[in-house]
């Protein structure tokens, strides 16, 4: 028996109860009705006034809702049972039964996630706003779990302040079972549905699953992965509020939001969370407005403590003991990666190997003295943003501004006092840090304007392609005829325009369901699609009618051209389930003519042919011409 169905039969998971748990066993039931879940939850005021809440903040009518009858209706039985289970946990657990569990924290962020996860779906609608802000709200519960079933274990697993897949390797080594596997099982046991519970197991690394992009899963990964970053800056500490904000706005770029679309977005939220959190009794952070944060100066250099770790020091010095002592002072007592030349020269070849942050050189030294060398470096791309301390036994004026306009940064006097050193190597350092911040956020907004970039192509892509064939949209076909009719019109040669219909459409979605019917109309779109040439334009103008505009074609050729179409399709094979489909389409064909105003007056004469094809017993070419509709 593995963990899970130990704490099962335990009954340490987390459940709902009371009137929660009542709608629950209800609507399992198969001859559970919407009006027994009212009943029920008309028993509870709390539960009834976030119910309405919840169905107002996502009806599309103007009239609010003021009936819990009306609300239960308009969030539906599946989405009632999971709101209140949510609900019902978070009433039931609030309780400090595990040390080092910050339960109001842990509310607090799961009541964001679900508010971020409802509005984000409303942009992506890939799932129902009110499912999306359940699954939001349990999101995170296999922890909650955790603290509860094992309050002493778990206390000593968060001590280690681990995060992500470390604090899952903790739980594995020392509870067998981490709180993503969990949450899978309270999500299940709570009857939420497989096709969400696996976007959320995946929402902590979305790289870690195996979705195809682009799928529904995948995206739904992604809804879960940005509405808990989205969280995770609304409890987020003012200084660490910056470096959140560069990977929102990357994420919300892929979805096709640009900054002020997404801080409108984010501010909702904020607006909800505060809301929601006097119904939950759960705390809200004050929080400005997005647009506040995202144009927030730095935290001050004070404010932080100094990132010493690593960086990358050239000492250069021509004396030994000095180089030495220095060398040891840098590595010792500041943390940093010191590497030494003994002149100007040698110096230049060793920052060209190692790029260093910051160059601590003295004056007088033979070969090259740091004057000339901080002179030759400056004059380097890549030594501008170079911190650059001088050495000096000299502190006349005339000698101070000399190094300055040198390109030197600033200057320690020797003898050297490991105080004064290390107080300018401090003023460095934050340098560096802000440096590297800045190369960072540079980096980040490149990366968001590029995925905004693929983003926004995408949706134009989407804009003007039919989901079901992959066709050119009607949209598309419009633009398509436009171009074509402006083309011939400049350069005086033909085109020509075909409507097509599948015939007794409507008798296979009766006879086989609107699945097969779609199927039928995959097959044919590929069979249109394969009869184009290159430079003809098709696309699906709405139900089984399609567009072909055939550039460059006189009517002749043009009726040539549908009769092989329409023997294609004749010939389909359509093989669905065992089933053999037949189909036939009808075809009316116009080209440009002289009397003919604009395009229209084209897509019209094509219209009435195909009319009269249908007339004509269907599976049939007819053509339009001068005023009048001829069949083959």
């Amino acid at each position: 028996m593995n963990r899970i169905e130990q704490l099962r039969i335990s009954g340490k998971l987390p459940s709902p109860k009371g009137v929660a748990l009542t709608i629950m066993e209800i609507s399992l039931r198969e001859n559970a009705t919407l009006s027994e879940v009212t009943k029920v939850v008309q028993t509870d005021p709390a539960l009834s006034s976030r119910l309405l809440r919840l169905a107002n903040s996502s009806a599309e009518a103007s009239r609010p809702l003021a009936s819990i009858n009306d609300a239960v209706m308009r969030l539906g039985m599946v989405a009632v049972r999971q709101i209140a289970m949510g609900f019902s946990l978070v009433d039931q657990y609030h309780e400090e039964t595990c040390q080092g569990f910050d339960y109001q924290g842990f509310w607090s962020h799961s009541l964001f996630m679900a508010l971020a996860s409802q509005e984000l779906g409303r942009v992506i609608r890939i799932a129902s706003p009110d499912d999306l802000f359940a699954c939001g709200l349990l999101a995170q519960i296999g922890k909650l779990a955790l603290g509860t079933a094992y309050p002493v274990d778990y206390a000593a697993i968060l001590e280690q302040q681990a995060s992500g897949e470390e604090l899952l390797a903790l739980e594995r080594e020392r509870l067998s079972v981490d709180h993503c596997e969990i949450t899978a099982a309270i999500l299940a046991d709570c009857g939420i549905a497989k096709v969400l519970a696996e976007p959320i197991y995946y929402h902590e690394a979305p790289d870690l699953s195996d979705f195809s992009e682009g799928s529904r899963p995948y995206q739904l990964t992604h809804v879960f992965y940005q509405a808990r970053r989205m969280a995770d800056l609304g409890l987020a500490f003012e200084a660490e509020r910056h470096s959140k904000i560069s990977e929102l706005l990357r994420l919300g770029g892929k979805i096709g939001l640009d900054v002020e679309s997404f801080g409108e977005l984010f501010d909702r939220v904020v607006q909800q969370w505060h809301e929601w959190s006097k119904l939950l009794k759960v705390l809200a952070n004050p929080l400005p407005a997005f647009s506040v944060m995202t144009s927030a100066p730095l935290p001050r250099p004070e404010q932080e403590e100094p990132k010493t770790a690593c960086k990358r020091v050239l000492l250069v010095e021509d004396e030994p003991t000095t180089r030495i002592m220095m060398e040891g002072v840098l590595h010792k007592l500041l943390g940093c990666k010191v590497y030494t030349a003994e002149n100007g020269k040698d110096a230049l070849t060793m920052a060209l190997e190692v790029i260093p942050q910051i160059i601590i050189t003295d004056w007088l030294m033979p070969v090259m003295d740091g004057l000339e060398f901080c002179r030759t470096l400056r004059a380097t791309d890549w030594g501008q943003s170079i911190y650059v301390i001088m050495l000096t036994g000299v502190e006349t004026e005339e000698n101070i501004v000399e190094a300055f306009e040198a390109g030197v940064d600033d200057y320690v006097t020797k003898p050297m006092n490991i105080r004064a050193l290390n107080a300018r190597m401090r003023a460095a350092l934050h340098y560096v840090n802000l440096l590297e911040t800045w190369e960072y956020d540079r980096a980040q907004l490149k990366q968001f304007a590029a995925d905004l970039a693929i983003s926004n192509r995408r949706l134009e892509h989407t804009a003007m392609t039919d989901l079901l064939t992959g066709l050119p949209n009607r949209r598309a076909g419009m633009e398509a005829l436009s171009r074509n009719w402006s083309a011939s019109m400049r350069t005086g040669k033909p085109v020509a325009a075909m409507m097509i219909d599948v015939d007794l459409f409507k008798s296979i979605n009766d006879r086989h369901g609107h699945a097969v019917g779609d199927q039928v109309l995959q097959e044919v779109a590929k069979a249109i699609q394969s009869s184009a040439r290159k430079d003809d334009s098709v696309c699906r103008m709405g139900g089984e009618e399609f567009l072909l505009l055939c550039h460059d074609t006189d009517l002749q050729s043009a009726l040539l051209a549908a009769e092989r179409l329409r023997k294609m399709v004749k010939a389909l094979k359509i093989s669905i389930d065992g089933m053999d489909i037949q189909t036939s389409v009808s075809i009316g064909v116009a080209g440009r003519e002289a009397s003919m105003e604009d395009a229209d007056d084209m897509i019209l004469g094509a219209d009435k042919a195909l009319y009269a094809a249908k007339n004509a017993g269907r599976n049939q070419t007819c053509l339009f011409a001068q005023g009048r509709t001829h069949c083959t």
